[in-house]
C-alpha cells in the first residue's frame, strides 16, 4: 500500500512517501503528484525514508515526473532513499541524473 502526502507547498511541492509503490499504484502516485504540480508548478521533493518498496515501474514514474519537470525549468529531488530502493536508483544510472541526497 502507497501512501502520498503533500506536507507543504511553500517554496516547493514536498512529498512525503511511504509504504510500497509499485505496478499496481504507481498511476495513482503519478496523478496525485501531477495534479498537485499543474496546480502549483515549482520544484519538487520526495521525502522517501518511509518508503519501503519500489519496482521498475515505479522508477519509470520518477523518470516521468523528472522528465516534465525539466522541460518546464524546474528541479526535482529525492531525499532519504533506504538502501534497498536506493540499489534500483544507482543500477539504472539514475543518481547520477538525478538530484539524490542521502540523510546527513
Amino acid at each position: 500500500m502507497q501512501n502520498v502526502n503533500l506536507v507543504s507547498s511553500d517554496e516547493k511541492l514536498v512529498f512525503d512517501l511511504s509504504g510500497e509503490i509499485d505496478a499496481a499504484t504507481s498511476e495513482d502516485f503519478y496523478n496525485e503528484v501531477k495534479c498537485a504540480y499543474e496546480h502549483d508548478k515549482k520544484d519538487v521533493v520526495f521525502r522517501c525514508g518511509r518508503l519501503v518498496f519500489i519496482d521498475s515501474t515505479t522508477l519509470g514514474t520518477f523518470v516521468k515526473i523528472f522528465k516534465n519537470l525539466k522541460a518546464d525549468g524546474y528541479k526535482m529531488t529525492i531525499e532519504s532513499l533506504r538502501p534497498n530502493v536506493k540499489k534500483l536508483f544507482d543500477i539504472c544510472g539514475l543518481t547520477d541524473v538525478m538530484e539524490i541526497k542521502d540523510d546527513e
